[in-house]
């Protein structure tokens, strides 16, 4: 299986390289012409790097053209944590690359549905169902709303798959995965999946490792039980704890 993967050069989409690399999978990397990826990318032969000068710019046809060998689409993009990033331009990063790839995946009329995984957060709702918001998260929403373009750009990216692509449509499948609050770690660790949010992501938030997202973002790519269980919803991913049950976990393979 050939999966594209959007923003592999970030902290997530380098994980999730490898996770698929490991998984024996070949990979397409669609990545800005000033992004800095590892040297062995480029010399890997499952890798192919696509540089473009706006990957949100880029035109439709094209787009479609390297999607033709393609059977599933990984987007891992987020907003660079200054100034510039989260007030430039552009604002509706996400969004309109999840808009872009969609409609190249339509163009393309592939004759099995692409698997299509977002990755997005736990501090966005899923309208989908009556998840409780307590009141003064909702405020707090609002004005990270007003004041923070990168969280609209989230709700919008995960809203067009939700409402534009929808749970029957012939061509694409999705997910939206969202974690909580995201650290680093070495090693995949036990994680727990859950249909909504089991906190409040402003007034308790959880912790997510990048490569236990990595992790489970390759699993729902490549592993169709995986995918069976969770598409057309937006799972919540946190680390394992103790206090955390009544849930679908993860528990990884022994290091050797």
């Amino acid at each position: 299986m050939i999966t594209l993967v959007v923003g592999a050069s970030g902290a997530t989409g380098k994980l999730l390289i490898d996770q698929l690399l490991s998984a024996g999978q070949w990979v397409k990397i669609l990545v800005r012409a000033t992004s800095q990826i590892p040297d062995a990318w480029l010399h890997h032969a499952r890798i192919t790097v696509l540089r473009v000068n706006d990957i949100t710019r880029i035109p439709v046809n094209e787009l479609s053209a390297h999607l033709q060998d393609c059977q599933s689409v990984a987007v891992c993009l987020g907003h660079t944590l200054n100034l510039k990033g989260i007030y430039g331009p552009p604002r509706r990063l996400v969004t309109d690359m999840v808009q872009l790839l969609c409609t190249a995946i339509r163009k393309n009329t592939p004759e099995k549905p692409f698997r299509f995984v977002l990755m997005n957060t736990a501090g966005n709702s899923n309208r989908d169902l009556n998840e409780p918001v307590s009141f003064g998260q909702k405020i707090v929403i609002g004005l990270l709303r007003l004041l923070l373009p990168p969280h609209p750009d989230n709700e919008k990216a995960a809203d067009y798959l939700r409402l534009k692509t929808g749970g029957q449509n012939p061509f694409i499948e999705w997910v939206a995965v969202r974690p909580d609050s995201l650290i680093n770690n070495a090693y995949v660790t036990a994680y727990t999946l859950h249909p909504s949010p089991t906190r409040s992501a402003l007034f308790n938030p959880g912790q997510t490792s990048r490569i236990n997202v990595s992790h489970f973002m390759a699993q729902l790519l490549t592993d169709d039980n995986t995918w069976h269980q969770w598409k057309g919803q937006m799972p919540v991913i946190y680390n394992a704890t103790t206090s955390l049950n009544k849930a679908t976990t993860h528990q990884p393979a022994d290091r050797t």
